[in-house]
């Protein structure tokens, strides 16, 4: 199946998720990654503003904000995502295709290899297989942001229904290090 295809059959699947089973998996979801040593060991959090039927990220958000992490969320600025600092919900705003992006763009997170052990990235997707491959919404925007940055760790999450049997790699596609779906 080409990625255009996949892409469509996976957001409607996702979309079909009853409002039950979506609080279930982002309880658990929330449990798995609250006690990830990624999670626990990271000072600063680079994460995605949950929209539509994403699993959401504001619990995480908000467990971040409360363990006194640094949480960065994506700003898309012509072809290119960069990563700014949030201190609260109240400081996003609607921006790109209507996502949730910070307000202020003061503090931009600077990747350095130095920073691999107290960085976590959390990252959304359409589909993803047993071999961490990830298909995106087709824009390549985490692609470029982790192509020059291989010593982040990250993460991508999503529902059960977004695992597929497999997903065709092109080249500059960057892998997760770990795929949890619940």
């Amino acid at each position: 199946m080409d990625k255009k295809s996949l892409r469509k059959q996976m957001l409607a699947k996702r979309a079909s998720i009853t409002e039950q089973e979506r609080e279930r998996a982002e309880i658990l979801m929330n449990e798995k990654l609250f006690g990830h040593l990624w999670f626990y060991k990271a000072s600063n959090i680079l994460l995605y503003v949950s929209y539509g039927s994403e699993i959401s990220t504001i619990e995480l958000m908000k467990e971040a904000f409360r363990l006194s992490k640094k949480v960065y969320v994506p700003k898309v600025i012509g072809k290119e995502m960069r990563f700014f600092r949030i201190h609260s919900l109240e400081d996003l705003k609607e921006g790109y295709k209507g996502i949730l992006e910070p307000i202020d763009e003061a503090e931009e997170f600077q990747a350095i290899p130095e920073r691999e052990e107290d960085t976590l990235m959390i990252m959304p997707g359409v589909a993803f297989d047993c071999f961490r491959n990830r298909l995106g919404y087709g824009g390549g925007y985490y692609d470029r942001y982790l192509s020059d940055k291989p010593f982040l760790h990250t993460i991508a999450i999503g529902f059960a229904c977004q695992m597929t049997e497999g997903i065709e790699p092109e080249e500059g596609d960057i892998k997760p290090g770990q795929i949890i779906c619940l």
